[in-house]
């Protein structure tokens, strides 16, 4: 199927590893030119070195951290007029126990999940409605709609989010700017299979039972861990010419984790 969004460019925060990695070679398969993000300029050079070889796409890396003001800068002076914008970044730490929380780690996890993709899409919305094409997509998490105590560092800044998100969305409908929110729950990232193998590790058991043990721990409906490439495939639709009367929903990706009809 062709998206029909060869040749646009795409900022993609956070795109090093995991879901924005996944989805960032999606996007490139499709013909779009990169503009990539992460703090770690080793990791994310790597990352553009492959989506690079995979797609024979453009791919340019910027080492910026957007939570920050120099980061978001950096980033758009790379790309000032983007026509897809994807926001993601490292999930906060996991936390099994509301006390383990500080104050100082809500100033952290405020700027990277809130504070800093609200700014990116401040800075890019008014391009594309003067274009009168654009695609914004924020890889949020589950627990913005499914609250867990083991998601407290994330779930209730990417709520917030989602919440400014659909209501931006409204705005620029008519302009041809689409606005969407991706929830992803569990996915077999590299980060969380190395995760599991620290774990097995630690316990004296295996990698298959400590997903196993996860898995149970959830409830996870499909007994598996997600795909991240299939999770890509759906941010790529999400950015695509096909995507235009998508407005403001917020896609749970998490099989079949929350037990809800909307």
């Amino acid at each position: 199927m062709d998206l029909r969004i060869g040749k646009r460019r795409a900022i993609v925060a956070g795109a090093s590893a995991g879901l924005g990695f996944s989805s960032a070679m999606a996007l490139a398969r499709e013909g779009v030119e990169l503009f990539i993000s992460a703090r770690g300029g080793d990791r994310l050079n790597a990352a553009a070195d492959e989506i690079r070889r995979e797609t024979q796409a453009r791919v340019s890396a910027v080492v910026a951290d957007h939570s920050t003001r120099q980061g978001r800068e950096a980033l758009l002076k790379a790309c000032p007029e983007p026509d897809i914008l994807v926001i993601t970044c490292s999930p906060p730490k996991m936390t099994d126990d509301y006390r383990e929380i500080i104050e100082e780690d809500w100033y952290g996890t405020v700027a990277s999940t809130l504070v800093g993709p609200i700014e990116l899409m401040r800075a890019s919305v008014e391009g594309m409605v003067a274009r009168r094409w654009g695609r914004i997509v924020n890889i949020a998490t589950v627990a913005a709609k499914y609250p867990s105590e083991f998601r407290l560092l994330s779930g209730p800044t990417r709520s917030a989010l989602v919440n400014y998100t659909v209501a931006l969305s409204k705005r620029v409908a008519k302009d041809n700017v689409a606005l969407n929110n991706l929830l992803p729950g569990l996915h077999s990232t590299l980060g969380l299979e190395n995760t599991l193998r620290d774990l097995a590790d630690r316990n004296g058991s295996s990698y298959e039972a400590e997903e196993q043990k996860l898995l149970v721990r959830f409830n996870i409906p499909a007994k598996r861990l997600a795909d991240p490439d299939h999770f890509g495939a759906f941010c790529a639709m999400l950015c695509s010419e096909h995507a235009s009367s998508m407005v403001g929903q917020n896609l749970v990706i998490d099989g079949g984790l929350v037990h809800g009809m909307f």
